[in-house]
């Protein structure tokens, strides 16, 4: 099982970055996948999950900015991020079934 997360970097504040996570080697399409970040210092937090039949569940923090999708087909989610802030600023990693990790995309976000 692997998952490769893409789509970081460098953006301004109020910007938007769109990460995506490929998964392979199984078929997640009846699984739970989602969103998390790491701050440094800060231990990992949820941003966003979303089931198997697409619903979806956000942190408070990134409500009306983010939105996080999937496509069974492809077996990857995406996670659309607009009005970045710095408080953004995280490594972020996905995740399948609350189990497997992926190996994080760096979003930074300029003031």
């Amino acid at each position: 099982v692997q998952l490769q997360a893409s789509g970081g970097g460098l953006v301004q504040a109020g910007g938007s970055l769109r990460l995506s996570c490929a998964a392979s080697g199984w078929d997640f399409s009846a699984f739970v996948m989602g969103w998390y970040r790491q701050a440094p210092g800060k231990q990992r937090e949820l941003v966003a999950r979303i089931t198997s039949t697409g619903s979806t569940n956000y942190a408070d923090s990134v409500k009306g900015r983010f939105t996080i999708s999937r496509d069974n087909a492809k077996n990857t989610i995406y996670l659309q991020m607009n009005s970045l802030k710095p408080d953004d600023t995280a490594l972020y990693y996905c995740n399948v079934a609350d189990i497997y990790w992926g190996q994080g995309t760096l979003v930074t976000v300029s003031s």
